[in-house]
This record gives C-alpha cells, sequence and structure tokens, in this order.
C-alpha cells in the first residue's frame, strides 16, 4: 500500500479502505471479526467509495459466504493471496465490483516491496508459509495450504534492510519454522537458514557494536532436530528461547491429536535442548479437556510440566472447531466445568514453577533489549532478556533501542525487576 502512495489513516472514519486481517484458531475471534466487519454496513452506506477488504484466515475459509452476508464487502483475500492485494484493489476501485482471491498461490511478495513495519525495533519476516501438518484440533492446514518456503537470499536481504534500519530484533515466522527447506539452494534445513542469518546479521553492527537479535516462532517438535539445536548453540546472535508445544503429556491424547510424537520422544527432546543450550529458556502451548481425556491422562500431563519445568506456558481449555477432524470424529467431550477446572490445576503450577525460575534469576547480570516505556510504572522501562523474559527496570526513554547489562535484583512469576549496572551511553 505505501508503494502505491497510500498512506495510513488516523481513524476508521477518514479511512478510503478499511481491511480486516482475520483469525479463526479461536470461535471467538471469528466472531469478534464478522460483528466489527457487519458493524460497517452503516459506515459503507454514508460513504459508498470507501472499500472494505477482509483477509486472513477467515476469508480463505468464509469467502462465499462473506460476499453473500455482507454485500457491503468489496474485497476478499485469502491466507496466500496478499501479494495479489495491489490489482485488486486497482480493479474494485475501477470497477466497483466485487473482486475475490482465495486460490492458494505458491508466490511470495514482489521482489521491490518491504513490508512496512508499524514497531521501528522489532521485526517479523516470513521464512515459510503454509501448514503440512495434520493436528486433529486444528483448522490452519485448511486455511494456510500446503507449505512453501522462500528463497533464503529473499530472507536474508529483508533481515539486512531491517538491521540497516535500526531494527534490533528480527523474528523468523511461520505456521512450523521448523520444516523450512530449499533444497536446490543448498538451504536443507532449518539450521542452515538461522546460520544463513546469523552471518548476514552479524556483519551490520549498530552504533553500540552490538548486532541485531534472532529470534522465530513456531517450533513443532516432531520437526525439531540436531541442525536446530546445533545452530542455536553456535549462532551468537539468535537468541536461547525454545518453544515447543507439547499440548499434552499423555500418548493416547499425542495420538489422538495427531501429533506424530510420544511423550518419551518429547522429553528426550528437552533434554538435548538442555544439553546442548544450557542457558536456554523453554516454553511451550498446552491444550486440556481434549475429548476422551480422563483425570489419569490429565495427570500424566501435570506429571511432565513439573519435569521439564518451562519457563512459562501458554495453557488452554480445548474448544471444538467445525471443520476439524476433532470435531468431527470425537463424541466424548469433555464437560466445560471439568475442563476449567483442569485448566485453573494447569495454571497454578505453571505460574509456581514460573516463580521459582524467576526468583533463581535474582543476583544474575543478563544483556536485554530496551523496548519502550513499562505502562503500569511511570519512569520505569520494559525489557526483554535473550530467553525472552520481561524485565521491568528503571531509566530514561532514551535508552529505548539500545541492548543493555542489567542486574536482576525481584522477581515474580511473569516479570524480572532489575537496573542497569552503569551509565548508558545515548
Amino acid at each position: 500500500m505505501a508503494a502505491k502512495g497510500w498512506e495510513r489513516a488516523g481513524s476508521v472514519d477518514e479511512a478510503n479502505v478499511l481491511i480486516y486481517n482475520t483469525c479463526v484458531v479461536r470461535m471467538s475471534a471469528e466472531q469478534r471479526a464478522v460483528s466489527r466487519i457487519a458493524q460497517l454496513k452503516t459506515l459503507k452506506r454514508l460513504k459508498p467509495e470507501l472499500v472494505i477488504g477482509v483477509t486472513g484466515c477467515m476469508a480463505q475459509k468464509e469467502a462465499e459466504h462473506l460476499v453473500e452476508k455482507m454485500p457491503h464487502v468489496d474485497l476478499v483475500m485469502g491466507t496466500r493471496a496478499i501479494a495479489r492485494l495491489s490489482p485488486l484493489l486497482d480493479r474494485v476501485i475501477a470497477s466497483g465490483e466485487p473482486q475475490v482471491c482465495t486460490e492458494i498461490l505458491d508466490e511470495s511478495y514482489p521482489a521491490d516491496v518491504i513490508p512496512v513495519r508499524q514497531r521501528p525495533l522489532k521485526g517479523l519476516v516470513n521464512i515459510i508459509f503454509g501448514c503440512n501438518k495434520s493436528c486433529s484440533y486444528c483448522i490452519v492446514p485448511r486455511t494456510r495450504g500446503r507449505e512453501m518456503s522462500r528463497p533464503w537470499r529473499e530472507i536474508t536481504g529483508e533481515c539486512i534492510h531491517l538491521a540497516g534500519h535500526g531494527y534490533r530484533e528480527i523474528t523468523l515466522v511461520g505456521q512450523n519454522v521448523n520444516s523450512y527447506r530449499q533444497e536446490k539452494e543448498g538451504t536443507k534445513s532449518f539450521g542452515n537458514l538461522l546460520r544463513r542469518v546469523n552471518d548476514v546479521l552479524s556483519d551490520h553492527h549498530h552504533q553500540d557494536g552490538s548486532t541485531a537479535w534472532i529470534r522465530y516462532i513456531t517450533s513443532h517438535p516432531r520437526d525439531c532436530n540436531e541442525a536446530h539445536i546445533n545452530a542455536v548453540a553456535d549462532c551468537e546472535n539468535v537468541c536461547e528461547n525454545f518453544h515447543l508445544p507439547v499440548q499434552s503429556g499423555d500418548d493416547e491424547i499425542l495420538r489422538r491429536m495427531r501429533r506424530n510424537y510420544t511423550s518419551g520422544g518429547y522429553r528426550d527432546l528437552i533434554t538435548r535442548v538442555r544439553e546442548k543450550v544450557p542457558a536456554a529458556t523453554v516454553t511451550t502451548d498446552v491444550i486440556v479437556g481434549f475429548p476422551g481425556e480422563t483425570e489419569r491422562q490429565f495427570q500424566q500431563t501435570l506429571d511432565l510440566v513439573r519435569e521439564t519445568r518451562y519457563d512459562a506456558a501458554y495453557m488452554y481449555m480445548y474448544s471444538s472447531r467445525p471443520g476439524t477432524p476433532a470435531a468431527e470424529e470425537f463424541k466424548d467431550h469433555i464437560a466445560l466445568e471439568v475442563k476449567k477446572d483442569r485448566l485453573a490445576r494447569l495454571i497454578d503450577l505453571q505460574e509456581s514453577i514460573s516463580r521459582e525460575i524467576n526468583l533463581g534469576c535474582i543476583g544474575q547480570v543478563l544483556p536485554v533489549l530496551v523496548e519502550s516505556k513499562a505502562t503500569r510504572t511511570p519512569g520505569d522501562l520494559l525489557a526483554r532478556t535473550r530467553g525472552d523474559k520481561m524485565v521491568i527496570l528503571p531509566g530514561p526513554a532514551e535508552w529505548i533501542g539500545q541492548i543493555i547489562d542489567v542486574g536482576i535484583n525481584d522477581a515474580n512469576g511473569h516479570t524480572l525487576f532489575a537496573n542497569a549496572l552503569s551509565e548508558v551511553a545515548v
């Protein structure tokens, strides 16, 4: 849009084009999107020239229904059609006719288009589109299509561009980054890509002599291999944080989820990670109350969490999504009260573990990237460690965007508190 000369509007009422990016992983997100887009009908009536577009997973999943139920929508683009935004928008404006594109296109952004980021410090770089996994609870493969890896030269070029414009942290993103492959170009694994990105960023130093940190999301335990782990261990710019969603600690539930690993295999993976990267922080996702989950099976999950000792976890109750195998195949759903009870017990356990781990950080000296002013405590700053732990410290706004060393002096289950160790150059 910026390349076409468009500028960001200050409000919905001022806009000539409104594009809603949508998600359908959880039903609540889809319902919110439908509600907000429906409310635009009145605005469209008052301002007929307004172009309303919908993209993302809901656009891919509900394209025909969107056009039928919401005739005020002008543009529907599926998850792999973002590269077509420019010509599709031109057609809408020229013809006044709705445009729909939900093809699973094996193309990336045009080579001369660099996405405009809203945050000046942290940039996301897509490395792979789509997902070849078939987790029974997940609708993403249906909306995202099969995997397609971007050429590594495009990725490293975008990373160099960001580093040259002062970005201090670059996150490589994909539904399953571990599946990254570019066989013809010699980048045969995600680990190879991490090394390539690390190497190009090592040549781009900021004023304080530091280089941009590299993060990535999300990893699948089934595909997290030695090449990945060794790259994190060897590459100075790659942060030592492994997010490895386990989802359940019971083998039968994992089989029902179609996760393609066992709890024993997952434990072995965590052992290898911690042997090769002793400073690693490990986080996870857990779903409780999956269809058929017994109390004994839930206890298996609690046992795995106790043993693994995650730094943090994203924990959810299972919610059925129409169109997923789990919704169609399993009838032995768990009562809501039971799911709520299990989630509460899991959260209590994980928060106690997170608190113990964070208290153990007191007295340590850690480098942090100062991201912004703290919202709750005036005069303080918000920063993050390489392990992705949140840190609050006193300091001037001029420190924002710098990597500094801090001493940890207090902690709770979610946050570390610190002081800068020496005067920071501004």
